[in-house]
C-alpha cells in the first residue's frame, strides 16, 4: 500500500464514503500519558484527585487494575508497546535508543505500520514514541499532528531548588490551558476525530504531562490546598531488607534523591504540581473523547488509554521511575468500544505488550506471529478469566520483576532478590524472599524471570546520566 503524508487541511478533504458494511474494521483511538501512576479516581491510588474524564471513560470500558510496563522508563516502555515485544527481545533496558536504531527491530512494524499494511489510515500526535516516527517509521504515518511544546518561564525557572536538574521544576505556567502543548494537541485531535473518512483510522494521542517539568496554569492548582496534602509512606526501616541494587537508583537519573526532596522542604508543593498537572492532562483527555461522543465514529471506535509507567513521589524513599516496585511499574490501562461491556475491574496481571496482541484480535486482523504479548480479550470478555503468566518487568540489563495477581517477585543480574505479597503487603515493606514459608511461591515465580535475551543495545554517544527523558 502506497504509503502518503496529509496536512489537517488535506485531510478535512478526505471522501465522506463509508466502507461497505462487510469489510468495515472498528476504528483504534490509543491515548497514552506520560508518567502517570494509578493517581487517578478509578484505581484510587490518590484519595481526592480529580480525573472525572479518565473515570467517565472507565466507566464505559473495562479497567485492568493490575497492568505493568514492560520497562519502567519512557523510551524503553514505548519501543515495547510499539512493538509488541519485551526488553530480552529489543534489547533496551534504558533511556536511550530510538526504535529506528535498534538492530532487532529492523523487520518488526510498528503498531502503526501494522495496522496501516491492514487499510487502516494512521494518524498520530504528541509523544507516542520517545524519539517520534523519524527516519524509516516516517512512512508508518499518514498524518503526523505533530509534537507542541509548552514554552519554558523566560524569567528562568518557577520553583526549582539550587542543584536540581532543570527538568524538574515546578509551578503555575502558563496562565491558560491554550498555551500548553498538550491542550493544543487535544484540540488538533479532536478536529480530526469529528471528521470523516474513507478507511478506518488508527490513531494515537500521546499527552506529556504529568510528566516534568510539572508546569501548568494556575487552576489546576487551585484544585488542591498544598498544606492538606497527605504524603506517602516512606519508613526508614522499609530499606533495611533490601538487597543494594536499587538502593541508589537516582544516582544514575536526573531525579532528585527523597532526601533532597525532604531537605528542601518542598514535598508538598511538588506533589500538589504532580495532582494538578493529572487533572490537566484530564481535561484534555476529555476534549478528545467529547469529540469522539459527538462525531460519526462513536459506536465503532474501540478506546485504549495507558500510561508508558508508573511514578513515585517518596514510596521507599524514591522519586520518579526506573525501578522494579509497584509504584514504578503499575500502569493505567484500559479499552473501551465496540464489543466491550463495562463491568468489573480485572485484577488478573496485564503487561502493556499485551495492547498490540489485543487490538489485532479485537478488530480481526490477521495473526501477527512475532509478538511477544498476550491478548487481553478473554478477560475482556469476563475479568475474572484467570491468566497463568505473570507480567514481566525489566529494569537495566540482567533485572527482572514477575507480577501475578497476588505477588511480586524481584531478581536481580546478582541473584539478589525480593518478594511481596500483595495480599498483605500492598506497599511492599516486607521482603519475603528468605523466609522459608513462602519459597513455593518463590519457585513457581522463578520460572518466569527471563535467564536469556537481547542483550543491552546503545547507541555509540549515549550517555544515561542527563539525557532527557
Amino acid at each position: 500500500m502506497k504509503s502518503f503524508t496529509l496536512s489537517i487541511g488535506a485531510l478535512l478533504l478526505i471522501g465522506t464514503l463509508p466502507l461497505h458494511a462487510e469489510e468495515a474494521k472498528p476504528n483504534v483511538l490509543m491515548i497514552s500519558i506520560d508518567d502517570l501512576n494509578d493517581w487517578t479516581g478509578y484505581l484510587g491510588g490518590y484519595p481526592s484527585v480529580s480525573t472525572p474524564h479518565l473515570d467517565a471513560l472507565a466507566e464505559q470500558g473495562r479497567i485492568f487494575s493490575n497492568a505493568h510496563c514492560a520497562i519502567p522508563v519512557c523510551s524503553s516502555s514505548r519501543v515495547s508497546v510499539m512493538s509488541g515485544l519485551a526488553a530480552t527481545s529489543h534489547g533496551s533496558y534504558e533511556i536511550g535508543p530510538s526504535y529506528q536504531q535498534l538492530p532487532a527491530l529492523n523487520e518488526a512494524p510498528t503498531l502503526h505500520r501494522y495496522f496501516k499494511d491492514n487499510g487502516y489510515t494512521t494518524i498520530t500526535g504528541g509523544k507516542v514514541l520517545h524519539h517520534s516516527f523519524g527516519d524509516r517509521l516516517k512512512e508508518d504515518i499518514d498524518l503526523d499532528l505533530g509534537r507542541p511544546k509548552t514554552a519554558r518561564p523566560k524569567g528562568g525557572p518557577v520553583s526549582l531548588p539550587k542543584g536540581w536538574s532543570k527538568a524538574w521544576d515546578w509551578g503555575q505556567f502558563p496562565e491558560n490551558d491554550a498555551d500548553m502543548g498538550d491542550y493544543q494537541l487535544a484540540i488538533d485531535a479532536a478536529k480530526v476525530i469529528k471528521e470523516n473518512h474513507d478507511q478506518p483510522f488508527f490513531m494515537s494521542v500521546g499527552f506529556y504531562r504529568p510528566h516534568v517539568p510539572l508546569l501548568v496554569p494556575p487552576k489546576w492548582f487551585d484544585l488542591y490546598d498544598v498544606e492538606a496534602i497527605p504524603l506517602p509512606k516512606s519508613p526508614e526501616s522499609d530499606l533495611t531488607d533490601l538487597p543494594p541494587n536499587f538502593r541508589t537508583i537516582n544516582d544514575y537519573a536526573v531525579a532528585p534523591k527523597h532526601s533532597e526532596v525532604v531537605s528542601s522542604g518542598k514535598q508538598r508543593s511538588l506533589t500538589q504540581a504532580y495532582l494538578a498537572s493529572i487533572s490537566f492532562v484530564d481535561h484534555c483527555v476529555g476534549i478528545v473523547m467529547e469529540a469522539l461522543k459527538n462525531s460519526a465514529h462513536a459506536d465503532n471506535t474501540i478506546v485504549v488509554l495507558w500510561s508508558d509507567h508508573g511514578f513515585h513521589l517518596g514510596e521507599k524513599h524514591h522519586w520518579a521511575k526506573r525501578t522494579l516496585w509497584e509504584e514504578s511499574t503499575r500502569v493505567p490501562l484500559l479499552f473501551a468500544g465496540p464489543g466491550i461491556e463495562p463491568g468489573d475491574a480485572c485484577v488478573e496481571p496485564a503487561s502493556l505488550i499485551d495492547i498490540y496482541p489485543t487490538l489485532i484480535e479485537l478488530c480481526e486482523l490477521p495473526g501477527h506471529e512475532s509478538l511477544d504479548g498476550i491478548s487481553l480479550t478473554p478477560q475482556l470478555d469476563e475479568p475474572t478469566t484467570e491468566r497463568d503468566e505473570p507480567a514481566i518487568i525489566s529494569s537495566y540489563y540482567g533485572n527482572h520483576a514477575a507480577r501475578s495477581r497476588d505477588w511480586r517477585l524481584i531478581v536481580y543480574e546478582d541473584g539478589a532478590k525480593e518478594l511481596y505479597d500483595h495480599r498483605n503487603d500492598p506497599e511492599e515493606y516486607t521482603n519475603l524472599a528468605n523466609d522459608p514459608d513462602h519459597q513455593e511461591i518463590l519457585e513457581e515465580l522463578m520460572a518466569w524471570i527471563p535467564t536469556e535475551g537481547e542483550p543491552e543495545f546503545r547507541v555509540p554517544s549515549e550517555r544515561l546520566k542527563g539525557q532527557r527523558q
